[in-house]
């Protein structure tokens, strides 16, 4: 059997997807373009405590706070920044602000290679500051987790990977 070499993976290679669709619709899942920012933070919870007959602290990672922050150059007539424009613009609340998105690496396909492995779950846009920046306009917040992630797959029915379709299990890969 061959030993695979390693490559090094790229940031571009872990791509974000935004369901742009009307509640009632099909998801439609629109590739996040014009981030200059998206970075994902576990905020992990602990349960830390020392026994009388241990001379060390012993911890636990007992839960999580997912979070991503981010940052976006807005540009018009693109469907993930005028949902998220409408969220910072019109100080939504509530369900209101909540968004699903779904993170695709394209490093790690199926065997056949029309399949990405994907995560997907519910955020909270938690708006930070827009208007930032003199030659673009600059949004910037949180997404921060509302729901457990949903491990499956990524397809795409065209070549550039703009739209993404998910889908709940194995991606048959590696």
């Amino acid at each position: 059997m061959a030993v695979e070499k390693e490559v090094l993976v790229k940031r571009s290679q872990k791509v974000a997807y935004m369901n742009t669709a009307a509640a009632e619709g099909p998801a439609s899942f629109e590739r996040m373009t014009g981030f200059t920012s998206i970075t994902n933070s576990k905020n992990p919870k602990e349960y830390s405590r020392q026994y009388v007959d241990m001379d060390t602290e012993t911890t636990d990672v007992v839960g999580y706070a997912p979070s991503k922050d981010y940052s976006f150059d807005r540009y018009s007539h693109n469907p993930v920044h005028e949902k998220l424009a409408k969220i910072h613009d019109e100080e939504l609340l509530g369900k209101d602000t909540h968004v699903e998105i779904a993170t695709v690496d394209l490093f790690k396909k199926s065997a056949t290679g029309e399949k990405y492995h994907a995560v997907k779950r519910t955020y909270a846009v938690v708006p930070d500051s827009d208007g930032d920046g003199t030659d673009a306009l600059i949004y910037s917040g949180s997404f921060k987790a509302v729901s457990e992630i949903t491990v499956g797959y990524a397809t795409f029915s065209d070549g550039n990977f703009k739209k993404a379709t998910f889908a709940e299990g194995a991606y048959d890969g590696e």
